[in-house]
């Protein structure tokens, strides 16, 4: 269980990129992958870098983001690209559901992280 938070992450970044190159390379897929899956993916990756960061800078390998500070990315996230963004310029479009998906992400985060670092003691 130690491993399940680099697991995800490695595969959150490959399976991302491999959405994006599809997208990218106009190869159809799911509306329901083509739409959210990337958003679905985002989250726990931003904030698994910023985990590692933040445990090597204070030279602490139990930190842990608090749920708060995940709650904050997450609302940033939202406002950011589904009210900011989509008023600025044509690329974003505004969707409830892309807020909905970023705070689940944000929990299913907060719950890998919590099983990895339980399973360390």
């Amino acid at each position: 269980m130690k491993k399940l938070l680099p697991l995800y992450f490695i595969f959150s970044l490959i399976l991302g990129t491999t959405v994006y190159f599809f997208q990218r390379f106009q190869i159809e897929l799911p509306e329901l992958i083509n739409n959210y899956l990337n958003d679905f993916l985002i989250i726990p990756i931003i904030l698994t870098c910023c985990l590692y960061i933040l445990r090597w800078s204070k030279n602490d390998k139990k930190y842990q983001i608090s749920f708060l500070m995940i709650l904050y990315l997450c609302a940033l996230y939202s406002v950011l690209f589904e009210y900011y963004f989509p008023k600025i310029t044509e690329r974003y479009t505004a969707d409830i559901f892309d807020v909905f998906v970023y705070f689940l992400s944000g929990f299913v985060f907060y719950f890998i992280q919590k099983k990895s670092i339980n399973s360390q003691t």
